[in-house]
């Protein structure tokens, strides 16, 4: 009886742990995937729910992943999201589908040509879609021992993106909450593993190299907007304080989304962005984080900045988990 009592209490521990790794890793969206730990897996068939906030500000629309530079404008910017995650396996690989909606407002003045606008814009973004698998490093997590037996090592996946423009859009101001176009990204999301993989002294290098591509806006203020491909570069070095606590040093790199209004080209991109995240799980299905980041080489007119907070509260569960739950009870 004591030896099952004891086999018992490790496997609540075990799930109590891949609760944990859930409600870190099931952020979505371009914002929260780029955030650290993001790529973490989990055991096939887990759910969340991410509630993010962002308060932003700087001479971009936030609600456009082109980050097209408005020169000598200031936006200030607040942008909720709301989605819905499951993690799968295919093929015996870690696979992760998601939804996620934006929602927000955005204010400041634009000048295009001789006009100036100083609209705001309110309402519903466009959605977007992710499918994530991975494709180098464990295999699924199908049941009690594959998680008991994971860590991460390197670990590489293929990710795609799809935003539906069917956001709120008003084709006679450059400030909008929708993009009236396709747009979307493919990346190669890779995590290192340092270290030991034991909670409180987990220590890991991830990178998401990826590349964002847009289709034409053909009712941008009366003129045709179109934007070269942009290349996206976010790293972060995360380590465990406790097994509850850990932070994040986080970095971004952004070239190339070289925007062109009518065939009259603006300038190429080429910004660097630098920031720290902390995060607790509050209890085995619910955690919070915390995060600032902000562009650092942005002195010059046509540079690219942007700073903001993001607060995040993720929601996750997974039938084991509940019934490890039940079985503590008992």
């Amino acid at each position: 009886m004591k030896d099952e009592s004891c086999s018992s209490g490790r496997v609540v521990r075990l799930l109590f742990a891949v609760a944990s790794v859930l409600v870190v890793s099931a952020r979505v969206s371009p914002e929260a995937s780029a955030q650290p730990r993001f790529y973490w897996k989990t055991l096939s068939g887990a759910n969340a729910v991410p509630l993010m906030d962002n308060s932003m500000s700087g001479n971009t629309n936030p609600f456009d992943p082109s980050h097209t530079v408005s020169p000598g404008a200031n936006f200030d910017a607040t942008l909720s999201m709301f989605g819905y995650a499951r993690t799968f396996s295919v093929f015996d690989r870690a696979a992760m589908a998601a939804v996620i909606l934006p929602m927000g407002r955005v204010s400041g003045d634009v000048t295009i040509g001789t006009a100036t606008f100083s609209q705001p814009a309110s309402g519903f973004g466009d959605p977007m879609f992710e499918f994530d698998v991975n494709v180098v490093g464990p295999k699924a997590q199908k049941n009690l021992v594959d998680a008991l037996r994971y860590e991460p090592k390197f670990s590489l996946d293929l990710l795609a993106d799809l935003a539906v423009p069917v956001g709120e859009y008003d084709s006679t101001q450059p400030l909008n909450i929708g993009q009236n176009r396709w747009y979307g990204r493919v990346g190669a999301p890779i995590v290192w593993q340092l270290g030991p993989w034991v909670p409180g002294r987990r220590t890991t290098l991830e990178f998401i190299p990826a590349v964002w591509l847009f289709s034409t806006n053909d009712d941008y203020v009366g003129t045709t907007l179109t934007t070269d491909p942009l290349f996206q570069l976010d790293a972060h070095l995360t380590r465990d304080f406790t097994e509850r606590l850990w932070g994040s040093l986080d970095g971004a790199w952004y070239t190339g989304g070289q925007a062109s209004i009518d065939g009259v080209a603006g300038d190429r991109l080429n910004n660097v962005g630098l920031g720290l995240t902390l995060g607790y799980q509050i209890n085995d299905n619910l955690t919070f984080s915390f995060g600032y980041k902000s562009t650092v080489n942005d002195s010059g007119p046509t540079d690219l900045r942007m700073d903001g907070f993001t607060v995040s509260l993720i929601s996750g569960w997974h039938a084991l988990v509940e019934g490890a739950r039940r079985l503590k009870a008992e």
